[in-house]
């Protein structure tokens, strides 16, 4: 082995490539220079240059043992125009950096994930739709006034099939002003009365609604008042006497005893609920089947299908004079009426509208009594029920009656055709087809 010229050095400058630390390419190691000056040059190095630590060759990285005897792999200045020393691909990289021949390329363009994003949004949708819901629900059970106590009425009778409703339109102006009942034609009569009661029967067999006239002569059974705990005697009176007697609590025990049938949930709006609940929903349409104008209700209607709003469908269910039926005409119109209004509420026009349903919803619930265990659920199902029967899945009838004029010690009353009427409730309580007719 020969050694190498005193003052050559390993210290990195025979590398390829100042402050490279790549070796050396291998287009560079096919040409192999003859060191001038090494054994056999015949002529001493053109220039000095450090001593290498021991065992090393000029690029620093062959073993002195390995390198070629003669030749060497040192650089003698003659640059190819290639830049070594700072790997592929690296900063500076010439056509190793990214894009050029060698390197990696540019990055892919990832597709957009559609289908993730839909699924995203549909989620949030949902859950946005049902806190909205929760929330409404949450605000309307709050408002619903469950004030009536069903299990204080004494001596029920056995439940049946399908759900009985009693709705009560009364003649209450709690919270009027003395303008509102001007405007209204409610008077300041002093007591408490019923303008209107209907049983409403929701079965399979399709839904019914019987009118019950206030002036109905009937029973009215002994009973223990919930408010002022006087035991009150059995009597023969009309119907419209139990409520003003003991309120909602003797109606139900007066109706459930002369009928048979157990009430299942009462409810009951008055005067000014009424009509805010019509407003509420923009008015209902209705067909007048004659010109219509009384004095005391205020009513001033014209024949043929129009709009009506809060004030005038208060005067049209309560108006009873200038009828030829009195008031079994009223009780008609009070159900076509109250058909018309669910059916006007239950709409998608008014449900899909939160500027019309959180106002109706408003008016409604605050105005509308209901019994202790009535629910939002069992108010909705009332609605549709009524919505039904406008639609044609129903009846809709008065009590049959045997005679409207019936002399008795309160005045003329309206007897009912027993009979028939413990055909038709026996009819509901199976929820069998009903097949009674009132006429």
């Amino acid at each position: 082995m020969s050694e190498w010229p005193q003052g050559w050095s390993g210290d990195g400058s025979g590398r390829y490539g100042r402050g490279s630390g790549s070796a050396e390419p291998e287009g560079a190691r096919a040409m192999p220079q003859v060191r001038r000056g090494a054994p056999g040059a015949g002529g001493p190095p053109p220039y000095d240059e450090p001593p290498l630590p021991p065992g090393l060759s000029p690029r620093g990285t062959v073993p002195r043992q390995q390198a070629s005897q003669g030749y060497d792999d040192y650089d003698d200045g003659y640059n190819t125009g290639q830049v070594y020393g700072r790997g592929n691909g690296g900063p500076g990289g010439g056509d190793h950096g990214p894009g050029g021949p060698g390197g990696p390329g540019p990055r892919p363009v990832r597709p957009k994930n559609w289908k993730r994003r839909i699924t995203i949004g549909l989620v949030t949708l949902i859950v946005l739709l049902l806190a909205v819901g929760i929330g409404t629900y949450i605000w309307a059970d709050s408002k619903l006034r469950n004030e009536v106590d069903l299990s204080k009425v004494e001596d029920r009778p056995g439940g049946g099939k399908g759900t009985n409703y009693l709705i009560v339109g009364s003649d209450s102006r709690e919270g009027m002003s003395d303008e509102d009942k001007k405007k209204l034609h409610t008077g300041s009569a002093d007591g408490r009365r019923t303008d209107s009661m209907i049983l409403l029967h929701v079965g399979e067999n399709g839904n019914t609604m019987v009118s019950l006239p206030r002036d109905s002569w009937v029973t009215i059974p002994a009973f223990t008042g919930s408010e002022s705990g006087r035991r009150i005697p059995q009597s023969q009176n009309k119907l419209n006497a139990s409520y003003s007697s003991e309120g909602p609590g003797l109606l139900v025990r007066t109706i459930e005893y002369n009928t048979g049938l157990k009430i299942d949930h009462y409810a009951e709006i008055g005067f000014d609920g009424f009509a805010n609940l019509v407003d509420g929903v923009g008015g209902v349409e209705i067909d007048i089947p004659q010109d219509m104008k009384d004095k005391k209700s205020g009513n001033d209607l014209k024949k043929g299908e129009q709009t009506l709003n809060g004030q005038q469908a208060l005067a049209f269910v309560r108006q009873r004079y200038g009828l030829a039926g009195g008031d079994l005409d009223r009780t008609k119109n009070q159900q076509k009426f109250l058909s018309a209004l669910a059916n006007k509420a239950a709409s998608p026009s008014t449900i899909m509208n939160p500027f019309k349903l959180y106002p109706t919803m408003g008016a409604g619930l605050d105005n509308l009594v209901v019994d202790k265990d009535m629910s939002l659920w069992d108010v909705k199902d009332m609605f549709f029920a009524m919505k039904s029967v406008s639609g044609g899945d129903g009846k809709q009838m008065n009590m049959p009656i045997s005679n409207p004029g019936l002399a008795t010690s309160k005045g003329s009353a309206v007897q009912w055709d027993m009979a028939k009427v413990k055909q038709l409730m026996s009819e509901l309580k199976n929820d069998d087809k009903v097949t009674v007719s009132n006429n």
